[in-house]
């Protein structure tokens, strides 16, 4: 599987930003897929994670996001968003998505994840 990000750019704080995060492949809507961010000299964060589409989409998000963010996934697609809203400088990163398991199992380890792209980097100014 490979997956290509896209969507990163620069924006002040407060702003808005759509991450997209597409597969090659079939990939079943039962695998959980994630997002993750990293920052230069610190380990790999955990973002939001989403197992299914829809309405009946299993989803979670790192605690420290205080509900700014949401994932989704496309029914049928191999392709999940993420949208970052009231962006803050601390939000500055590579943000990266990753195809993990069938299960929602640890959803928030990196590890847990089979497939990675190669990123897209979000900047937030002050």
């Amino acid at each position: 599987v490979q997956l290509q990000a896209s969507g990163g750019g620069m924006v002040q704080a407060g702003g808005s930003l759509r991450l997209s995060c597409s597969a090659s492949g079939l990939i079943p809507s039962t695998t959980t897929m994630g997002w993750f961010r990293q920052t230069p000299g610190k380990q790999r964060e955990f973002v939001a994670a989403i197992r299914g589409s829809g309405r009946r989409a299993l989803t979670n998000y790192a605690d420290s996001l205080g509900a700014r963010f949401t994932i989704s996934r496309e029914n049928g697609k191999n392709t999940v968003y993420l949208q970052m809203n009231r962006l803050k400088p601390e939000d500055t990163a590579v943000y990266l998505c990753a195809v993990g398991r069938s299960d929602f199992y640890a959803n928030h380890i990196p590890i847990h994840y089979d497939s990675w792209g190669p990123g897209t980097l979000v900047t937030v100014s002050s």
